[in-house]
C-alpha cells in the first residue's frame, strides 16, 4: 500500500498494492496504523456509508460545519467517478484551491479526506457504487453546500452541464464566497 501526499496538506491518496490471480483478486482497504502514521495524527472511524449512482449523477459539493466535521476515507466499488474536493479551511495555504481525482473500481485508489473540505463526486461509467467511512456522524442541521458549477472554484467536472444531474437540495447550493463561513 502506497500512501502519497497530495499538493495539499493532509490530503493523502492510497494506493493499493492488489494481489491478482486466476481467481481474482485480494488487497488491503484499510490500514489503520499506516495511515496513523502518514498524517502524524489519530482517525477514529465511527461510520462506513455507501452510495450508487448512474452517469452523470453529481453528488456535492458538501461539508460540515465544525464541531461536526467529518473526514473521510472514500473508495469506489464499481465505476468510475471524479472525485473532487475542495480546502475550506480559512487559514490553509491552499484555501479555495480543489483537488480532483478518477477513483475507480479498477484502480482502487482511495483518498483521505480531513475535516475542512468539501467535498463531491461526479459518475463518469454507467453506475458507480461509491464507498466511504468517515470520523462523525452525519448532522444534518450543521451540513452545508457549495455549488458546484462556482466560477470562483473553476472546476472541470468532464460533463456538459447538461448531462449532470443533482439532487433538489444540491440545487440550491450556494456560491463559496456567498457561504457565511468562507466570506472574505
Amino acid at each position: 500500500m502506497k500512501l502519497e501526499k497530495t499538493y495539499i496538506p493532509d490530503l493523502i491518496l492510497i494506493k493499493p498494492d492488489v494481489h491478482k490471480d486466476n481467481r481474482g483478486y485480494f488487497f488491503e482497504s484499510f490500514r489503520h496504523d499506516l495511515l496513523e502514521k502518514e498524517l502524524g495524527y489519530e482517525v477514529n472511524f465511527i461510520q462506513d456509508n455507501e452510495s450508487k449512482s448512474t452517469r452523470g449523477v453529481l453528488r456535492g459539493l458538501h461539508y460540515q460545519i465544525p464541531p461536526f466535521g467529518q473526514s473521510k476515507l472514500v473508495r469506489v466499488i464499481e465505476g468510475n467517478v471524479l472525485d473532487v474536493v475542495v480546502d475550506i479551511r480559512k487559514n490553509s495555504s491552499t484555501f479555495a484551491k480543489h483537488f480532483s481525482i478518477e477513483l475507480s473500481g479498477d484502480n482502487k485508489y482511495q483518498l483521505f479526506i480531513p475535516k475542512g473540505f468539501a467535498h463531491g463526486f461526479v459518475v463518469l461509467s454507467e453506475v458507480a457504487t461509491f464507498f466511504y467511512k468517515v470520523d462523525n456522524y452525519f448532522s444534518p442541521e450543521n451540513e452545508r453546500g457549495i455549488a458546484f458549477d462556482d466560477n470562483f472554484l473553476d472546476i472541470d467536472w468532464r460533463l456538459p452541464l447538461r448531462k449532470i444531474y443533482l439532487s433538489a437540495k444540491d440545487k440550491c447550493n450556494p456560491k463559496f464566497l456567498d457561504t457565511p463561513e468562507h466570506r472574505t
